[in-house]
């Protein structure tokens, strides 16, 4: 009761004061009729009603009529009804005085509760808009307290799962808001709001299963904000939950694929030397009356058979290496040139009998990269290059420097690439729909070397036309910016 009257003080005291002006202004300065200080009367109770509420303007109603009786109505400066018109006058006055306040105050309530209502529907949105942001469900379910206290201005917020059995929270540590009694809420199903100790509780409900409870302290929310933000939070945690298992269902349905990938890559690319290494075996086994050339024939397929498996073997293992990131780079400063004329020398007989053309300019600045693993790179490109384009076509080796990279490009003129198949070349496995049978490998090379570029911080990419052939381009970052960073 003294809180009240404390702070409605300052509207009496504002009234109290108005009400003294009006009168000394027409009973001293300026003078007019009745019917002018009534209508003056009237505007400031409004006014007053409009800031300080019904109370207030109340007694300012009263006071008015007193000072109108005393002041303005004959007899002037004597608190008597001298004719039956002025009590009717009097009457009328206060009467529309006190209707005219509450109106006004009730404009005011319902301005403001319009107001608050649109400040809480932006703080909902706003907040629907943050959860939107999460995928992962044990991040939201942390974060969501700690959204709810900061957008809605709580003391603390606490989000209770029914089929996980714990509390998230955010805010200072209530009792109130304890496991048992969030849960019991939940069992209810009932929001439910106590006023005395500033708590509102609500059910989370998806459709007529509810899945937990949300509760928060230190502000009352409105019944309407509080049911939608049981709503908008149940829908986020289920929404994140779909997410998750779609994403679990993606990456099993993608690991049937690569095993599926890796088993036709075995079946075709594994078989056929194991074929071949079975055939020459058999022959020396079964035949021992072959001749010394023969022998060494069926011993050079069995040898080149047997690297090409450990070849295959080593593809997948590094592949895999490179995807854990269990590799080191041995980066230091060197010559684009060099890179090129160690991949060459490794494809020099790959290459024998095709014209390579290389195009590098002296006044390329060195790459700060890994010697092997930028060699490995091109003789990748290289290697493409010469099984998909046709015997003597010549391939075209060139450098530039294009901002703070040296992009090395290999071009050849093979038939090309459709365009649908560009953006896949670089997966793993894929090895062209008219290649696979045509062309040895397990479609790992390009993926590796994609792996290998990224891991010097640059890029690889292809451009091709369809009967001129495909250029393949990779960037690695050069020395000096490198070194400035550092």
């Amino acid at each position: 009761m003294h809180r009240l009257l404390a702070s409605r003080l300052p509207g009496y005291v504002t009234s109290l004061l108005v009400v003294a002006g009006i009168t000394a202004v027409y009973a001293d300065v300026v003078h007019v009729n009745a019917t002018t200080v009534a209508l003056t009367f009237l505007l400031a109770i409004l006014i007053v009603a409009t800031v300080w509420g019904a109370a207030v303007s109340i007694l300012m109603s009263v006071e008015a009529m007193l000072a109108f009786n005393y002041f303005f109505l004959a007899p002037v400066r004597r608190l008597t009804i001298y004719h039956p018109q002025n009590l009717v006058a009097l009457f009328a006055f206060l009467v529309t005085a006190i209707i005219g306040s509450q109106l006004s105050t009730r404009a005011r309530l319902r301005a403001e509760e319009a107001n608050r209502s649109r400040r809480e529907t932006e703080k909902l949105y706003e907040f629907s808009q943050r959860l939107l942001s999460f995928g992962n469900v044990i991040e939201l379910l942390n974060a969501i307290p700690a959204l709810a206290v900061d957008l809605f201005e709580l003391g603390a917020a606490a989000l209770f799962l029914a089929d996980k059995e714990k509390v998230y929270r955010s805010g200072t540590l209530i009792p109130q808001l304890g496991k048992e009694e969030l849960k019991a809420v939940a069992a209810r199903e009932e929001a439910q709001v106590d006023q005395a100790q500033s708590l509102c509780f609500v059910p989370l409900r998806l459709g007529v299963r509810v899945i937990g409870c949300f509760g928060t302290s230190g502000r009352i929310l409105s019944r309407q904000s509080l049911e939608a933000l049981g709503t908008l939070t149940a829908v986020a945690i289920e929404r994140a939950r779909a997410i998750e298992q779609l994403g679990r269902t993606e990456a099993a349905r993608e690991g049937e694929r690569l095993k599926s990938a890796l088993l036709d890559s075995i079946t075709h690319d594994f078989r056929t030397p194991l074929t071949s290494i079975k055939a020459s075996v058999t022959s020396l086994l079964s035949d021992a009356r072959l001749d010394e050339k023969h022998r060494r024939e069926l011993l050079t397929v069995i040898n080149e058979e047997t690297n090409r498996l450990n070849s295959l073997v080593g593809e997948a293992t590094e592949m895999a290496r490179l995807e854990a990131g269990e590799f080191e780079l041995d980066l230091r400063p060197h010559p684009i040139t060099s890179i090129i004329q160690a991949a060459l020398n490794q494809c020099k007989t790959l290459l024998q009998g095709r014209p390579v053309n290389v195009q590098v300019p002296e006044s390329l600045p060195m790459v700060h990269a890994d010697l092997t693993r930028a060699e490995q790179v091109l003789t990748q490109l290289l290697t493409n290059a010469n099984n998909y384009s046709p015997a003597g076509r010549p391939i075209t080796i060139s450098a530039e420097l294009s901002g703070d990279f040296v992009a090395t490009s290999v071009a050849d003129q093979g038939n090309g690439i459709e365009e649908v198949e560009l953006g896949l070349i670089f997966d793993k496995f894929y090895r062209g729909r008219d290649k696979r049978f045509v062309v040895q490998g397990t479609g790992m090379g390009l993926p590796i070397a994609k792996a290998i570029v990224q891991a010097h911080g640059g890029t690889i990419g292809v451009v091709s036309q369809l009967g001129h052939g495909s250029v393949f381009t990779f960037t690695l970052p050069i020395a000096e910016t490198q070194a400035k960073r550092k």
